[in-house]
């Protein structure tokens, strides 16, 4: 049965499902660098996407001070914006906020903090750059959206249903890293360039939570009150997350790497509209990348497994936590293990093309290579993104248009003047929708140091 550090992480399980339960409770939160990646004066907040690009870009170096960007959404819950900001703090989130229950909905978040970072060249065909970040990533995946309604509201009365969630998964994790990233030439022709990148990341975790059922079904029987359960969870806490304030004074290490190509057509333009003093690079750009290989190994991780073949009285839940439900209905065992929290691995692929006169219209993709039902693993959003830019020494504007998984189409806004970076992947849809499934914002602060020759 179970041990007496139960208590500490049955509370973070309560904390986890109390955490769900806000995400669909909270407005815009913050970013994820939608268009400003395919900047070429993004700087070190490209090589975030592909390491390639540390290398020939139109700095001698560039100096990140602080930059949040944050994504968040579901599709479980849609809000209206406009109606939130112009609520004046009484906005009705159950009776005015849409809800889209099925049987495997998804909640995610991902909170990116670039801290003091640079890069820089070395001599003419190499450049590095050093990063160091803070990250916090959230995933609920295929949860029943009945099921979980009906335990953040409260069972109704005569009211029946069934539900089954086969592959249902959480994880979050606290994770800060520092990487080195290095770049070069591979090929350089009158026509055709070609440059490599890697990235090689030391990660320090704070700790995280996750649970896992291959497969939980049952149903309500309005009537008598009483949940009825098939399945098994199970779930647990690394060493350093046991209180409400994880801290990397007990931070468990692991590693990390990104690899990244890009390739130009560099068919050389002058722009006739700055007198010739400006020569385009290249007039399409092609890129790809594998981001965030690796994982985090926690010693003394405490897991517990559950046999929720069972029933119980819907009453329960009104005034217990659900670990305490748990605790009193179910058989559970308790381990100590070596769990590994998977990194959130993607492949990035990017395409620019030069229009003229600083115009631009860039694609990029964004395909998690981790399945939503895997355990102990951090997943991203697969996205697709088209943004038309201008862009010029000191001021690029942008606006992307995207389709999100699990949400719909999102259309931002975002413009870099000079250290300033601002932007949002979907501000201009959470706007005008009336049921908004997802909300990212981002803001940066740098010193861009530029080459005499801008390009």
């Amino acid at each position: 049965m179970m041990n007496t550090q139960t208590n500490s992480k049955s509370a973070y399980f309560t904390w986890c499902i109390a955490l769900v339960m806000a995400f669909t409770h909270l407005n815009m939160r913050a970013q994820s660098y939608v268009g400003n990646v395919m900047d070429n004066y993004a700087g070190v907040h490209s090589v975030l996407y592909n390491p390639a690009n540390v290398y020939d870009s139109p700095f001698s170096a560039d100096i990140n001070i602080v930059s949040a960007s944050g994504y968040l959404g579901s599709d479980f819950v849609g809000l209206s914006f406009s109606d939130l900001l112009s609520s004046g703090g009484d906005f009705d989130f159950d009776t005015s906020a849409e809800r889209y229950p099925s049987d495997n909905n998804h909640f995610f978040t991902n909170i990116d903090i670039l801290g003091p970072s640079f890069m820089f060249n070395v001599g003419e065909k190499q450049s590095f750059a050093i990063t160091t970040r803070l990250r916090g990533l959230f995933n609920l995946n295929n949860i029943d959206g009945n099921l979980y309604e009906q335990i953040s509201d409260g069972f109704e009365i005569g009211n029946d249903f069934d539900f089954d969630s086969k592959d249902l998964n959480t994880t979050i994790h606290l994770f800060s890293e520092i990487g080195v990233s290095y770049g070069r030439e591979l090929l350089n022709t009158q026509e055709h360039f070609l440059k490599g990148g890697l990235t090689l990341k030391y990660l320090l975790g704070a700790g995280g939570l996750f649970a896992s059922s291959p497969e939980l079904s049952g149903n309500y029987n309005g009537t008598t009150n009483i949940l009825n359960t098939q399945g098994s969870l199970s779930y647990g806490t690394t060493e350093g997350f046991v209180d409400d304030s994880p801290e990397f004074g007990n931070s468990q290490s692991g590693f990390g790497a990104d690899i990244g190509f890009v390739y130009e057509y560099r068919k050389r333009i002058v722009d006739e509209t700055v007198q010739g003093k400006r020569a385009q690079q290249y007039k399409l750009k092609m890129a790809v990348a594998i981001t965030d290989i690796g994982s985090v190994g926690y010693n003394n991780s405490e897991n517990t497994d559950y046999d929720l073949n069972g029933s119980v009285n819907a009453v329960e839940f009104e005034f217990k936590d659900l670990d305490q439900v748990l605790e009193d209905n179910y058989t559970g065992n308790t381990s100590t293990v070596k769990q590994k929290i998977l990194l959130p691995t993607a492949l990035q692929i990017m395409a620019d093309y030069y229009i003229g006169k600083r115009w631009y219209v860039g694609v990029h993709t964004g395909l998690s290579l981790r399945n939503s039902g895997l355990a102990n693993a951090n997943t991203l959003i697969n996205t697709a993104t088209l943004s038309p830019r201008w862009e010029s020494k000191w001021i690029s504007v942008y606006s992307p248009l995207g389709l999100r998984q699990y949400g719909d189409l999102a259309w931002g806004l975002g413009f870099r003047l000079g250290p300033l970076t601002l932007g949002s992947g979907s501000i201009l849809t959470n706007l005008i929708s009336d049921s908004s499934k997802n909300a990212d914002f981002y803001v940066g602060l740098k010193v861009p140091l530029y080459k005499k020759i801008t390009y």
